[in-house]
């Protein structure tokens, strides 16, 4: 039997994974804290652990999971900056989910792109409290504007699509471009100072690296249209956030809609109903009424949950059957270029 220590357990993570593990050969013990420094010491026992975004594998969690016997991190999402993955290279191998549901994230990139171009938040309260004007309301065609996506992995290309499909013209860029994307679906691959030029949105669908860090700070928004319209479900670092505010307050941004945040960690997928909000930049933030933050969620359908659920469970097997890893990822490695290794069968 496979030990595996599931930390930051959601209701619903327990329903999907107990679900799946169909022939019950890994005992998944749930745990309610996120994993750092301080809830490390609940992994010894184990053989692997299950974490998720806000979880925290540093070089000290990384020590201590060594110690305790661990052997796998399993990621449950596909982004792994929240990993020290030089500390952990040939220590513990770790998995993840590169890819679960494009069509969740990009059609919820969507809909914030819809509610704060029409204005369906304000409408909605105001209609509850019996208010039927629509004055302050006016949104415009998307058709004919144009939209610029930074990044074209699964997500980014599902999106373009979409977005296409609305007749805006699409620019996109990526560190690795696919010409015959763009070929068959008419969009456009630019640099970056082009796609802040010339776009009415811009949606962000990279990876956070070193090279992404921040990427949308005071320099690259004063290049930007006025009243430009940005759109994060990627990660919370891709935007420095006082920048944000700044370019908000000044109407150089015209809306925002983020469906993550760079201190996320602190608040996202908790209820903090009763505590006072201390994150001043978050606060300032919820007081824009041009403005969407949602809790992390764009993921969040029930497709996407099994593809995850199931993905990661096959990653365990895999490693424990020792079967090819084809979901590791390793400092050497990057989401288009695994490491030589790697190609063979594991990374160390």
């Amino acid at each position: 039997m496979i030990k595996c220590a599931f930390f930051d357990a959601k209701p619903y993570d327990r329903e999907y994974f107990d679900r799946a593990n169909v022939h019950e050969s890994i005992e998944f013990v749930y745990f309610e804290p996120h994993l750092d420094k301080d809830t490390v010491r609940l992994t010894e026992g184990f053989d692997a652990i299950c974490v998720f975004v806000n979880d925290s594998i540093s070089a000290v969690v990384v020590e201590a999971l060594a110690k305790n016997g661990i052997k796998l991190i399993v990621l449950r999402c596909a982004g792994y900056n929240n990993v020290d993955l030089k500390a952990v290279f040939g220590k513990i191998h770790v998995v993840r989910v590169p890819a679960y549901s494009p069509y969740a994230v990009a059609e919820y990139a969507v809909a914030l792109i819809l509610a704060l171009n029409r204005k369906t938040h304000k409408a909605y309260n105001r209609t509850r409290e019996m208010n039927f004007s629509i004055s302050g309301l006016m949104g415009f065609d998307l058709s004919g504007k144009t939209a610029g996506i930074i990044g074209t992995g699964r997500i980014g290309k599902v999106l373009a699509r979409i977005l296409i499909g609305f007749g805006m013209k699409v620019f996109v860029y990526d560190v690795h471009p696919d010409p015959d994307f763009a070929k068959q679906t008419g969009c456009s691959y630019e640099a970056l100072d082009t796609i802040y030029r010339e776009s009415d949105i811009i949606s962000l669908h990279c990876p956070l690296t070193k090279e992404t860090l921040h990427m949308i700070n005071a320099t690259t928004i004063s290049q930007m249209k006025n009243g430009v319209m940005i759109i994060n479900t990627g990660r919370g670092k891709l935007i420095n956030s006082p920048d944000l505010v700044d370019g908000l307050k000044s109407a150089k941004v015209g809306a925002a809609g983020l469906d993550v945040y760079e201190e996320e960690s602190e608040y996202f997928f908790e209820d903090n109903s009763t505590e006072i909000l201390t994150d001043d930049v978050l606060a300032r933030l919820m007081t824009f009424p041009n403005v969407i933050i949602t809790s992390h969620q764009a993921f969040f359908t029930s497709e996407a949950l099994m593809a995850i659920t199931q993905t990661s469970i096959d990653n365990i097997l895999d490693f424990f059957n020792d079967k090819k890893l084809t979901n590791e990822i390793c400092y050497q490695c990057c989401e288009a270029r695994p490491c030589a290794k790697h190609i063979t069968g594991r990374c160390f």
